[in-house]
């Protein structure tokens, strides 16, 4: 449809202007143009240059005003062409090929519109380079601070290598293989999500879910954040060092080793996110929760196992020196043993394994520590009471009663029931087997354990005071967090407050010792005179009912039950076994000296007491069994018919 303006054409006076169709009008007597009106809803092609700007299409159509040209002076006219001049120097040393700009650049610069291609490469190269950064630096700090060797760091790379070809991450298909995993996954109405604001330039699957978040998941699933400490284990398994999942989660938890705070690093290290990976550092490698200790270990042969690593057991002998070493025992008498016992057996229990449900092999370790040194001490029954000073109190409190009815072990050591009344035989029969050396070094023993028990406790180093504790809640648990603004006054408060802390702290603990040293003063000067002979047997009896009460009272709590020592013991290097008695529940009815070093090896294990005990359970059966076949094949007659060389 033709359109006419009113206006006035210059050149004949006509008021009357046709649309020509090409976004110019037409004066309808003489045909000439208007130059200073034109129209703008044209399409991109019927774009035209006039005095030198460039017009831009609208959708609706409007008119724009031109303004009408100024003649311009000779000064201004050289200006200009100096202006030119100098534009053009600049495009001779840039490189510039005459073609004008792309874009609009009237109205600034634009930004490159991203691919599906660059939003998935740029997600993946980002989580596995930052994941490998973590893995380095864990491996660093082990070499550096723990005096780990440096062979892990050489072992890391070829694990983690292998680890990415196995997870098939690096593919080309990976990306579009997720994408419809996730479609596929859907069952039941289907709700479509609406993206709003940056997000509509984002890829999305059918769903409207954003392929950034499906994509970010999917690397957390197949390779998680745990996988970094568990390939550090690994790697110092493989070196055949002494580092235990213990230890991992130890310094993992207490900000030695990266893990928690790596993401600071890794940003330093990779930069900020691009354009292209729209989740910010934090959010891609700060882990939410901590592993577990079993999940650690069954984490590492999952990964040895994807990869086809054959792994060796653990180092025995490291190991179980370290755990002696722990507990203050002689080394050099309990380790040859016990390397023998592990020799002999070669329980699987050593091997790493990805069963979640199975003892850990720390556990085997120490179970066959406490099998030698069981063998090695007579630790059977009847040790731990000789400890006392008063042992004959605690033997007669024993007999009278005070000790566990129901149960006691025949001298094969199968738990059995039985009255109390049984029991009421020559109180000397009981320790008269055995030697003097043998209870001194069995009382020793206990003692120490007794001693180590508790000694013995798993605190981290942030637990000592408060400062340690602020500035490990700064640097590990809130890391990278900041106030938003510097605000001066803020710190000047902190500070203040934490200078009242300090001067309350300290004048505190000068009033503690005042008052610690009237008393202990008050006590030197009146205490000698008001302790009678009375008072001493009072304390004696005391102490030795209540060393069992609390013994087993700690016994009951972790479902123990307490057997009374022995009387009639018909084999004296008789190794008992003990058994479960199910009662709702399981019961396990043990002597005190097997609970005394049961629980403290347990303690020094980070494992319960029971799990302790189950795993000594298992080994026993299997050196049951192994004693079994060794019998067997002894006693077993070779046929006649067999060769001189086979019969010898």
């Amino acid at each position: 449809m033709t359109e006419k303006i009113q206006r006035c054409c210059e050149v004949c006076g006509n008021l009357s202007f046709d649309d020509g169709g090409d976004g110019f009008f037409y004066c309808t007597r003489c045909g000439s143009q208007a130059v200073d009106i034109m129209d703008t809803g044209v399409d991109d092609d019927d774009l035209f240059n006039v005095d030198g700007g460039m017009y831009s299409t609208s959708q609706r159509r409007q008119y724009c005003q031109v303004s009408q040209p100024v003649p311009i002076s000779q000064v201004q006219l050289s200006q200009h062409l100096e202006t030119l001049k100098t534009f053009d120097d600049y495009d001779e040393r840039n490189g510039d090929d005459g073609v004008g700009p792309a874009v609009p650049s009237d109205f600034g610069s634009s930004q490159i519109s991203l691919t599906y291609t660059d939003y998935y490469s740029e997600i993946r190269l980002r989580y596995v380079m930052g994941l490998q950064a973590m893995i380095q630096m864990q491996c660093k700090t082990l070499v550096e601070k723990f005096n780990v060797s440096p062979l892990i760091v050489g072992l890391a790379g070829p694990v983690w290598l292998r680890l990415l070809a196995h997870e098939n991450v690096l593919s080309d298909e990976w990306a579009d293989n997720v994408i419809h995993e996730s479609e596929s996954q859907t069952q039941g109405e289907i709700e479509l999500s609406q993206p709003t604001g940056s997000q509509k330039t984002e890829p999305h699957n059918l769903l409207g879910k954003r392929a950034v978040t499906i994509w970010h998941k999917s690397l957390r699933n197949l390779i998680p954040l745990p996988c970094s400490l568990a390939i550090s284990f690994l790697v110092c398994h493989m070196a055949r060092e002494a580092i235990l999942p213990t230890d991992i989660l130890k310094w993992t938890l207490e900000g030695k080793l990266p893990y928690f705070a790596a993401f600071l690093e890794i940003e330093k290290q990779l930069g900020h996110p691009s354009r292209s990976c729209p989740i910010s550092t934090s959010r891609m490698f700060r882990p939410v929760r901590t592993v577990t200790l079993q999940k650690l270990e069954s984490l590492a042969a999952s990964i040895a196992r994807k990869i086809g690593l054959e792994l060796p057991s653990v180092n025995f002998h490291a190991i179980a020196a370290r755990y002696l070493k722990h507990l203050s025992l002689p080394v050099e008498k309990i380790l040859p043993q016990a390397c023998q016992v592990y020799e002999w057996s070669m329980p699987p229990e050593l091997y790493l394994s990805d069963n979640d449900s199975r003892l850990p092999s720390r556990v085997c370790v120490m179970s066959i520590l406490i099998v030698t040194m069981r063998i090695l001490y007579d630790l059977n029954g009847g040790k731990w009471e000789l400890i006392s000073s008063c042992s004959n109190n605690l033997v007669s409190a024993v007999e009278n009663g005070t000790g566990e009815c129901g149960f006691s072990c025949n001298a094969r050591g199968a738990v059995a029931e039985e009255d109390s009344a049984s029991r009421d035989s020559d109180p000397h029969d009981s320790t008269s087997v055995l030697s003097k050396k043998s209870n001194c070094d069995a009382s020793k023993l206990l003692k120490i354990l007794e001693e180590k028990y508790n000694e013995l406790s798993d605190t981290y180093d942030f637990s000592k005071d408060l400062q340690s504790y602020l500035l490990y809640c700064k640097n590990i648990v809130f890391a990278g967090l900041e106030p938003a603004y510097d605000d001066h006054e803020e710190e000047r408060i902190i500070e203040d407050f934490w200078d009242f802390y300090q001067s309350h702290k300290a004048d505190k603990a000068s009033e503690d010792g005042k008052t610690d040293y009237h008393t202990c003063n008050h006590f030197h000067h009146s205490g000698s005179s008001s302790i009678t002979k009375e008072n001493e047997n009072f304390r004696d009896d005391g102490d030795s009912n209540a060393a069992l009460r609390q013994l087993k009272a700690d016994m009951k709590e972790n479902r123990f039950v307490y057997i009374p020592p022995r009387k009639n013991v018909k084999k004296k290097d008789g190794y008992i076994r003990y058994a479960r008695k199910k009662d709702g529940a399981y019961l396990y009815a043990v002597h005190a000296d097997y609970y005394i070093l049961l629980r403290s090896c347990a303690k020094v294990a980070q494992v319960d007491v029971r799990t302790m005990h189950v795993g000594v359970l298992a080994f026993e059966k299997r050196l049951e069994m192994l004693e079994r076949r060794i019998d067997f094949c002894l006693s077993k007659r070779l046929p006649d018919d067999f060769c001189e060389f086979c019969r010898d």
